[in-house]
């Protein structure tokens, strides 16, 4: 039996006969992201102290993945325990080798980097002239300061909310959805996890992987850009309900830190 599972913004997701997931790519240019899931994570898996999945290409039309079915439920961002789980996670990960990451299939330093001001760009055409405008400022800041060349520095999951940390009582039994992976700037994925999620989760997981304050301020600009990113969906594939939820997103965020800076 096959199951709808999982509503991404880049693949179709289906749970078959309850023990795998299969994805395909919505649309033709997320093909790349699932390819080099197929040629990173069989590789990188044995290196990491929590389940990844381990995806193999059973269909090239429609290109369809699949791997083992990595049972639990999207993350609450409350515990202790999973925090610590997730920090142990994210230091390994970080650690390893970026050169021998991207000869396996990761997106490389450069085509990352050159990824961020673009998307910046959009960000200042697209959504900033959305903002009220009495946040309009702090948004202006933010942008700035998220284009001063972050370093991308380490192999990174890209995309680390939630719902791609799948957990089961105090267990977090799998990271899922790598195709935002890259050798990137290691305070993506300290963005939600260490200022989205309630404070047991993150000071558990801030202990265990041991940030330093630079690591920590891009984290914060990080989590505050995430909503952007949900605008920008909105106003292409995703329409007016993405862009409404983002904007809301953007403002709650810039308001908390109002005065946040990166240095």
């Amino acid at each position: 039996m096959d199951d709808d599972f999982d509503g991404g913004w880049d693949n179709r997701v289906t749970l078959v006969d309850g023990r795998w997931v299969d994805r395909t790519p919505r649309y033709p240019d997320r093909e790349p992201q699932l390819r080099r899931e197929v040629a990173l994570l069989p590789w990188l898996a044995p290196l990491l102290p929590l389940p990844v999945p381990v995806p193999e290409i059973v269909s090239e039309s429609p290109l369809t993945v699949r791997y083992a079915y990595l049972p639990g439920d999207a993350c609450p961002g409350r515990s202790a325990a999973h925090g610590a789980a997730v920090g142990g996670f994210l230091a390994a990960l970080h650690r390893i080798d970026p050169r021998e990451a991207g000869r396996r299939g990761a997106l490389g330093a450069a085509a990352s980097h050159a990824e961020v001001p673009l998307t910046l760009e959009r960000m200042a055409r697209e959504v900033l002239p959305l903002l009220p405008s009495q946040i309009a400022p702090a948004g202006r800041a933010l942008l700035t300061r998220t284009a001063i060349d972050p370093p991308h520095t380490g192999l990174i999951h890209g995309d680390l909310g939630p719902e791609h940390i799948r957990v089961s009582d105090d267990r977090v039994t799998g990271i899922i959805d790598w195709g935002d992976s890259r050798i990137g700037d290691p305070a993506l994925d300290l963005a939600w996890t260490g200022f989205g999620s309630d404070t047991a989760f993150a000071d558990a997981l801030l202990a265990t992987y041991g940030p330093d304050d630079l690591l920590l301020a891009r984290a914060r600009d990080w989590h505050q850009l995430g909503p952007w990113h949900e605008v920008l969906y909105g106003l292409g594939e995703g329409g007016p309900a993405f862009v409404e939820s983002g904007l809301a997103g953007v403002v709650t965020r810039l308001e908390k830190y109002p005065s946040a800076e990166s240095s």
